[in-house]
């Protein structure tokens, strides 16, 4: 196998084990836990893990840590399939730890055998207590010098569902003076009666994570273990339970900095709380990071792992800035998005001058003459958005205004030659004048406009459903308080607009750039009607 030129640390790693002679061929998992819908952090964790397999020729397994089932479903399962799927993966195999729970539990007996494994009979509050602290020595339990006759027929019976739940653990037995925690005669296996999505009630026994992980690791052929940085501290078990159990060659953990964005929520934990206390719509609402609020959102898969790649493999955790995350989005979708037009708050607009009705063209995207153009009814009434027109204008303003002209995109520049107000006092309605010479592009009227505005024809256009979103987190940084206090309950902006028919024609999922307005997706709500929702604002806040 080659070397390949190594764009980050965990690359030169594996170069130097290819140089050894330690590895033939590179083999990567992906490991998530389905007890919940993948986030945006794990789009960077496949960006490590497959990417890494692909860049080395070698194969990436679809891993499923499936040690805990009172929080593991099916459902999750399938999510995560399809959100692998959809960003653009593909795995070698597909493997979940409950395949291994047999050979998983023969090791631990022979842990047992080999007296590195004891069981005991603490309860999870006195083990916490004796564990000590980080300046002080733990104290060894009471149990740790079982005989291996003893520790065995125990272990057999907590197998057998002698004992109830949390009355026993297995330990391993290592050194309760460590300097590291975990290192501290670790919980190996726990009583749990709670049914699994996959072998039902055959255990009331389940492997701890920190135990199963190398085992599982090992009997996939695993050569590489990437994991986050939170595993660091995690690695001397890691390979403790390797050495001991005699793996040859052993998996080699190496961890990288996981994925933190600002004003958004990266813990399933709270992700789950969103969802049951009913501040978003559900796993897949657009304004959650989940892979699947993302592609309901109409993110592009590829714009997230551009992001994932600019952003880097590092060592080091970092906080990486929303702005940027949607600055690369904003990239993707100029570049692909065809152009539409549609008004948030519709503004009615009647040109007393004009007569009939005529079919304009328009390109579908400025910068791809090969996508063609569509058509664009104009008559005699058009709908502006509400806020491209002022009764009191400030200094230097560029759209509409009374006894002001204005060019409508693609279309004709029109002067504002009345105001009709409500009996409230709010404008009702503009009677405009359009100027015939100044049709887009062949103008010949010499008149000068400083402002260009989108619209919505008055005979053609469809009621739409315009749904934009603010950030869930209100402030960027983390700042002590509880999780509840940093809501944005006001996330959700709904508008009753007009749109070009041509969006309503479109099919569902399709990506715009709404003139002026941002890029939105099309979908159809229940009853049928048009609904577009946003996907990232138009205005780029990143400062490159």
């Amino acid at each position: 196998m080659n070397k390949i030129e190594a764009t980050n640390f965990i690359e030169q790693i594996i170069n130097e084990d290819i140089e050894n002679g330690k590895i033939s061929a590179v083999q990567t998992r992906f490991p998530p836990e389905p007890n919940g819908y993948l986030h945006i952090g794990h789009i960077k964790s496949m960006l490590v893990n497959f990417g890494t397999a692909k860049k080395y020729e070698g194969k990436c397994n679809l891993f499923f840590d499936d040690t805990n089932p009172s929080k593991e479903k099916t459902e999750f399962v399938d999510a995560i399939r399809k959100d692998i799927e959809w960003v653009g993966y593909q795995w070698a195999k597909e493997v979940y730890a409950s395949d291994f729970f047999d050979i998983i539990y023969e090791y631990a007996e022979k842990l047992i055998q080999d007296g590195k494994a004891f069981v005991c009979d603490l309860s999870p509050e006195e083990i916490s207590a004796f564990r000590g602290t980080l300046t002080e020595a733990g104290k060894e339990s009471p149990y740790r010098n079982r005989s291996v006759e003893e520790n065995l027929t125990l272990f057999r019976e907590m197998k057998a569902g002698k004992y109830p739940d949390g009355s026993k653990c297995l330990r391993a037995k290592i050194d309760m003076a460590s300097p590291n925690m975990n290192m501290r005669d670790p919980v190996i296996y726990r009583i749990l009666r709670a049914t699994h999505h996959r072998t039902g009630d055959k255990w009331c026994i389940y492997p701890m994570y920190d135990y199963a992980h190398p085992i599982c690791d090992y009997l996939q052929g695993v050569t590489h273990s990437l994991c986050t940085l939170e595993f660091e501290d995690h690695r001397p078990l890691y390979d403790w339970v390797g050495i001991n159990l005699g793996f040859e060659p052993k998996p080699r953990q190496i961890e990288f900095a996981r994925l933190a964005v600002t004003n958004t929520v990266m813990s399933k934990r709270y992700l789950k709380k969103l969802v049951e206390e009913g501040h978003v719509h559900g796993w897949d609402d657009p304004r959650m990071p989940t892979v699947a609020g993302l592609r309901n959102r109409g993110v592009p898969p590829e714009a997230l792992l551009d992001f994932c790649t600019k952003i880097g493999i590092v060592k080091a955790n970092s906080e990486c800035q929303l702005s940027y995350l949607e600055a690369c989005i904003r990239d993707n979708l100029n570049e692909n998005a065809e152009r539409a037009m549609a008004v948030l708050e519709p503004l009615k607009v009647t040109l007393t001058n004009y007569e009939g009705e005529e079919e304009l063209e328009t390109a579908l995207h400025p910068l791809k003459s090969e996508l063609g153009v569509r058509k664009v009814k104009f008559s005699k009434t058009v709908y502006i958005d509400r806020s491209d027109f002022s009764l009191n204008p400030p200094p230097k303003y560029q759209r509409l205004k009374a006894d002001g002209y204005v060019r409508l995109k693609n279309a004709y520049i029109i002067h504002c030659d009345e105001v009709v107000l409500g009996d409230n006092g709010e404008v009702q309605e503009l009677k405009c004048s359009y100027v015939p010479e100044s049709r887009s592009p062949f103008d010949t009227s010499g008149i000068k406009v400083k402002g260009t505005i989108q619209w919505v024809d008055g005979n053609t256009g469809v009621d739409v459903e315009i749904r934009r979103y603010g950030v869930l987190l209100k402030d960027a940084e983390y700042a002590g308080q509880d999780f509840g206090e940093r809501m944005n309950l006001d996330s959700e902006y709904i508008y009753h607009g007009k749109a070009e028919p041509y969006l309503a024609a479109c099919e569902d999922g399709k990506q715009f750039q709404l003139m002026r307005v941002g890029y939105y997706k099309k979908c159809t709500n229940a009853s049928g009607g048009l609904v577009l929702s946003e996907i990232v604002s138009l205005k780029d806040n990143f400062n490159k």
